[in-house]
């Protein structure tokens, strides 16, 4: 699980295009500390949203969960804190 309330994505592979299972979600870039400032992005109506910062196309697919992405591996994971 991500931890976060919003999923994040990022993509430190640069994929020009990454499929997620929402349309109300945050992009960073790469992960950090290489990000670039967490932006909330919403698809609205639409299926697609681009990153005003990195670019990165964002697909909306209904096959896939909230934490899943096509590529595999662009969820950002949220620091566990140690105890």
């Amino acid at each position: 699980m991500a931890g976060h309330a919003t999923p994040h994505f990022q993509n430190d592979a640069g994929h020009a295009r990454i499929e997620i299972g929402v349309k109300e979600f945050m992009c960073v870039g790469a992960n950090p500390p290489f990000d670039h400032p967490h932006v909330f992005l919403d698809m609205g109506d639409e299926n697609e949203k681009v990153c005003p910062y990195c670019s990165t196309l964002y697909v909306y697919n209904d096959k896939l969960g909230a934490e899943e992405t096509l590529p595999e591996g662009c969820l950002l994971e949220a620091a566990r804190s140690v105890a």
